[in-house]
């Protein structure tokens, strides 16, 4: 009898176990190629996420899947839904606002004054590491608002993530009506339109401001390859996610991306301290090229 059980084919309802040599392979994958630091605490995170990804593939062990992702034809395919899987896209609309006011109030006004900004060309902003698009759509809203009370100003916003996944949301521009309960009521009623089925309880941004971003996949570690210089760039609570070396060199691109005068809004836990990058501190996390 107890022959017979061992003989027996392993379960295909038992969960994969990820070994720490898989883990280290993962690991050391996921940080050259997007920078992200795993550290052994995240294995029952990755072995919980990357379980999806077994089941969609049909195979039985993370060693089978290894070899399918770093061997495979189809490699480059997976390797989008790998990262999908294990990147953080935790956003919402008008997060930490006192940023939106000062980007208003203070970053726009000085850059008009310094260099006419939005006036002789469109004003450049990049949302890099824009998740589902709140942040993208919050910087549409406020930018509307600014140009509808100074006539011939003009802007033009990027957005970009490494997830094709959350691109994709983000293109759509459908968020459930609780997602969208930060947004101040008169710009609700300004620049969401509400689905035609109220149960579904979905609303979506207007097309004015679904035609001011231009959204496209941008990893971090690779060349940005933006031709032009931008004027702000929000890169908020992204660059917690990578040890210190990375951290330098990824403000370092952002800072050469710039324009001299420009400014990089980062997010509220997230600082310089310690970082050697030509920018000063304006504000609350908020800094200048020098």
């Amino acid at each position: 009898m107890m022959r017979q059980q061992a003989d027996l084919p392993q379960s295909s309802n038992i969960p994969a176990v990820l070994s720490d040599r898989e883990f280290n392979r993962f690991s050391s994958f996921i940080y050259d190629e997007i920078g992200i630091k795993m550290p052994p605490v995240k294995k029952t995170m990755l072995e919980a996420r990357l379980q999806k990804r077994l089941k969609a593939l049909e195979l039985r062990t993370f060693e089978e899947y290894g070899d399918y992702v770093f061997s495979s034809d189809d490699k480059r395919d997976e390797l989008i839904h790998l990262i999908d899987v294990v990147t953080t896209n935790k956003t919402d609309f008008f997060r930490e606002p006192a940023h939106f006011d000062y980007l208003v109030k203070a970053a726009i006004p000085t850059l008009i004054d310094d260099r006419d900004a939005g006036i002789r060309s469109p004003l450049k902003i990049w949302s890099a590491g824009c998740s589902t698009g709140e942040e993208p759509y919050t910087l549409a809203m406020v930018l509307s608002e600014f140009s509808a009370a100074n006539p011939g100003f003009r802007t033009s916003i990027l957005a970009s993530d490494i997830s094709t996944e959350v691109l994709s949301k983000a293109r759509n521009a459908i968020y459930t009506e609780d997602r969208v309960d930060t947004i101040p009521l008169h710009l609700k009623k300004k620049y969401l339109l509400k689905s035609k089925d109220k149960a579904k309880g979905l609303v979506r941004i207007v097309p004015h401001l679904r035609s001011m971003i231009q959204f496209r996949r941008l990893n971090f570690m690779e060349d940005f390859g933006l031709h032009e210089h931008m004027d702000i760039i929000f890169c908020r609570n992204v660059i917690i996610y990578f040890d210190k070396q990375t951290q330098e060199r990824l403000l370092n691109r952002f800072c050469n991306q710039l324009v001299r005068g420009g400014y990089l809004f980062l997010g509220h836990s997230e600082t310089l301290n310690g970082l050697n990058v030509a920018l000063n501190p304006v504000a609350s996390t908020v800094y200048r090229k020098t």
